[in-house]
């Protein structure tokens, strides 16, 4: 059997890190919203026992360090927490157009996608709230990416609550990923060291869909630890252009513009394209992973 799934990046539209949890993780509060730049993952049976990656861009690791072959283990392991191989051959081929080290979520989008794709394959009748259990154990990200649309996160990011998603008709988005990658672990041991100070929350207004007052209290405080060439320039000429959220999504080194339909889009595109070469334009999607071509 075989099946094919779009795998959807994300955008945190808000996101704040608020102290350390118990269990030592970070505790986020999130704005999430998926959006149409995807990764294309194909998971089909073999012959050949154990697991394969394949992957079409260098520098992507194949074995058991690629997230996706730990989506894979974990989803064999069940509710048990434990890692386990599945009960025959997979291969596991990812298309990647989603860039790396961006704060998109293209490993966790890939992870969604596998996870997406066994479900279908061996359990068809497991919940969605199960599947996204054990994405929890896979990565933070996971979850959301199985869920996908507008989410407010919390916790570690596994915490969702469905929100309207940002509507299309509205809104364009473009983003660009700058030349410079960033690591979210090192990220997150600035926060530690230098604090930062915490934005107001736009939850309420999301979920009353009131987008126009949203975007004004939306932040990302990474931005705060974050030196990013050329992101105060790109700010500003972006809002000048009609932009009406101009900010890094994750950790970095993304960055998106959203505005309405009005704004000058070709000025917005220059400006984010001084970040990088790879700038695109993307439209939000009400879900994480579509799948697109099952076969027996």
């Amino acid at each position: 059997m075989k099946i094919t799934c779009r795998a959807y990046a994300k955008l945190n539209l808000h996101l704040d890190v608020a102290g350390r949890l118990p269990s030592g993780y970070h505790n986020v509060a999130m704005l999430m919203q998926s959006v149409s730049l995807h990764d294309t993952v194909t998971v089909e049976t073999t012959e050949r026992p154990g697991i394969e990656i394949v992957c079409d861009k260098k520098g992507i690791p194949g074995g058991a360090e690629n997230i996706a072959w730990r989506a894979v283990q974990a989803f064999f392991g069940g509710a048990a927490g434990e890692l386990a191989n599945p009960p025959e051959g997979l291969r596991v081929a990812l298309q990647k157009q989603i860039p790396a080290g961006a704060g998109l979520a293209g490993g966790s989008a890939d992870a969604a996608a596998v996870l997406t794709a066994l479900q279908k394959m061996y359990a068809p009748d497991m919940p969605g709230e199960a599947l996204r259990a054990i994405g929890a154990r896979v990565g933070a990200d996971v979850p959301f990416c199985l869920l996908g649309g507008c989410c407010w996160a919390e916790g570690v990011g596994d915490q969702l609550t469905p929100l309207p998603c940002l509507p299309a008709e509205r809104y364009r988005v473009w983003l660009a990923k700058p030349d410079q990658s960033i690591a979210t672990g090192g990220a997150y041991a600035k926060i530690d060291a230098r604090g930062v100070s915490h934005p107001a929350s736009p939850r309420s207004l999301a979920a009353q869909g009131a987008w126009p007052a949203v975007f004004p209290l939306c932040a990302n405080v990474f931005e705060q630890v974050t030196e990013l060439p050329g992101l105060a320039e790109a700010k500003a000429d972006c809002s000048a252009a009609g932009a009406l959220l101009t900010q890094m999504t994750g950790s970095g080194s993304a960055v998106f513009a959203v505005g309405p339909q009005k704004a000058d889009w070709p000025a917005v595109a220059g400006a984010l394209k001084k970040l990088g070469a790879f700038c695109v334009e993307v439209r939000p999607v009400p879900c994480g992973v579509a799948v697109v071509e099952p076969e027996k």
